[in-house]
């Protein structure tokens, strides 16, 4: 039988031809392996989002929402981890212990992210300086509430009542921030009020609920519901436009108070030691997830802002808010924690 291997052509002498051939051996090899890209893909491995509030929270309901998206997208298990207490102290530790590797990411808020550092005279951690920003996820206004059964049906009635008994009725607060808006109202209003604080908005909103306490500044986000459904009243919203959940709930400026400003916002960070190329991975996975329609649906139907910042506008937010709640610090005469 005749040899069938093909001649090489004139112009290839067989030293190429062989070099040839055994590259084209190690390419088809490489193909049935996946590049180092592929290997190196993020995540490789099951993420938390940590949130230092308890179950309920503006904060956790916006935590949940992501993991579920950013799971779908990534087909890696996400799960949320509630590490309440301390003042957002312990949530901060375990999202910033090794490993460093972009998988454990912090889902914070103003208090975390911001108030703290401006409350607080010796701080265990630095919010600008230990944590990368990933992006601003969402924006939204507060609520005034007060128990279903209370006496007050207007927010000029409560601070009529607390005028005419200083120091009788008490509010609730679920973290520094929702502390330093009650104060900074009691400021503006002339009225002297007691702060209960409570680990958490949830635990806050509940207080009202129950009848605990008096009033509450709170998420608009965890509220809308029971105000809605009746369990607690809610006497002022605190944006310039009315709520489109809760359009007979009058703006804080139709209540009396045009200057009174109490937003609250959710954020994603990790550690500072996570790699820059990962923070990077983990700001288009946020932005992506963002453009489900579960995400899309629940903050149309809820009225609060899907900001979706990047990491550089993340970082200048923080050190504003920073500098906004020093100077509330300043006006409300709190003590430095």
């Amino acid at each position: 039988m005749q040899d069938q291997t093909p001649a090489p052509p004139p112009h290839v002498d067989r030293r190429r031809l062989l070099l040839l051939l055994g590259a084209g051996a190690a390419l088809a090899g490489a193909a049935g392996r996946p590049s180092f890209a592929q290997a190196s893909a993020f995540p490789s491995h099951a993420m938390r989002f940590i949130v230092p509030f308890p179950p309920g929270s503006g904060t956790d309901i916006t935590a949940r929402l992501f993991a579920r998206s950013v799971g779908d997208l990534t087909g890696q298990s996400v799960t949320v981890e509630n590490k309440p207490g301390g003042n957002g102290f312990i949530g901060v530790q375990t999202a910033l212990n090794p490993p460093h590797d972009g998988h454990t990411v912090f889902i914070g808020s103003n208090s975390t992210l911001t108030t703290n550092a401006a409350t607080f005279r010796k701080l265990p951690y630095d919010p600008l300086a230990d944590f990368a920003p990933i992006t601003l996820l969402s924006r939204g206004a507060c609520l005034v509430i007060v128990p279903a059964n209370s006496p007050h049906r207007t927010l000029e009635q409560l601070v009529a009542d607390a005028r005419s008994r200083p120091g009788k009725l008490n509010y609730a607060s679920g973290s520094m921030s929702y502390m330093l808006y009650s104060e900074w109202f009691n400021e503006m209003a002339k009225m002297k009020t007691a702060g209960i604080n409570y680990k958490g908005a949830g635990e806050a909103v509940n207080a009202v609920m129950t009848g605990e306490v008096d009033f509450a500044v709170v998420d608009a986000t965890g509220a809308n519901e029971l105000a809605r459904s009746g369990r607690v009243r809610a006497l002022a919203f605190t944006a310039p436009k009315r709520s489109i959940v809760l359009p007979g709930v009058p703006t804080i400026g139709e209540a009396g108070w045009p200057n009174y400003l109490a937003v609250n916002w959710v954020a994603a960070a990790v550690s500072s030691k996570t790699p820059a190329a990962v923070v990077e991975q983990l700001g288009a996975l946020f932005a992506k997830a963002a453009q489900t329609e579960e995400i899309q649906a629940y903050y149309r139907k809820q009225g609060t802002e899907l900001i979706m910042s990047s990491a550089a506008e993340l970082r200048r937010y923080q050190t504003d808010e920073i500098a906004r709640w020093k100077r509330l610090m300043a006006i409300t005469g709190v003590e430095l924690q």
